[in-house]
């Protein structure tokens, strides 16, 4: 049961990031019909939302795309921020959605800000405790370390309201403005489902692996 608990959590984040990968694969290449850059997209967003206060910049590497609410800015990697594709709308949107939540005060959002500080700090040691609770048969080491782990288990789960509603608002917004073109909904929904799927499956894997942990220690004990 232990080595089923421990292969579910490693391919459900797999099947996960093929899924994303796939999806954000066709539609970075499928022009939308506005002609609308990933920044244009987000800029009007932004402006129509009583936001242009916010800054949206070009940023490095590859889906690194992300709103910092610290900073009040919205940072869209290079094919996001230059593409004038499906893609390109879809992340921006997301990443204005976002922008909006902090604005209007969204509580999941004002929650997982506040807890972020504690995930940050405790995020290096579950596994030195839980190694240590192994090695000495120490049982409260052993649970400190799944006590920090249900911690980032609770971080993720706060998470995933945040970025469902942030799509949901990505998709009324782009429709709204008329930013994208009869039909082309449907693909942005696509891609973002996808998105979101990649947060579920850290989920479901968090939950797979510290059930794994717990049976594995209570076995070593006996």
């Amino acid at each position: 049961m232990s080595d089923l608990l421990w292969l579910l959590a490693l391919i459900i984040p797999l099947i996960a990031q093929i899924k994303i990968n796939t999806s954000y694969g066709k539609y970075k290449k499928i022009k939308n019909s506005k002609g609308l850059t990933g920044f244009e997209v987000a800029r009007k967003i932004l402006d129509e939302n009583g936001l242009e206060s916010i800054y949206v910049v070009e940023t490095s590497g590859n889906l690194t795309d992300h709103y910092d609410p610290t900073r009040k800015v919205i940072k869209l990697s290079t094919d996001i921020f230059n593409g004038d594709t499906i893609a390109a709308a879809g992340v921006a949107a997301h990443e204005c959605g976002h922008a909006i939540q902090d604005k209007e005060g969204y509580a999941f959002m004002r929650f997982r800000s506040f807890i972020f500080p504690l995930v940050n700090l405790v995020s290096p040691f579950p596994w030195i405790a839980i190694m240590i609770g192994f090695i000495a048969s120490w049982t409260e080491m052993f649970l400190i370390g799944i006590a920090i782990l249900l911690i980032i288990l609770l971080f993720q789960l706060v998470t995933l309201p945040v970025e469902f509603d942030a799509s949901s608002r990505a998709k009324k917004e782009l429709v709204k403005l008329k930013l994208i073109g009869k039909g082309e909904d449907e693909g942005i929904s696509k891609m973002l489902s996808a998105a979101a799927f990649t947060y579920v499956a850290s989920v479901l894997a968090s939950i797979l692996q510290i059930l794994r942990l717990i049976m594995d220690f209570n076995d070593s004990r006996n």
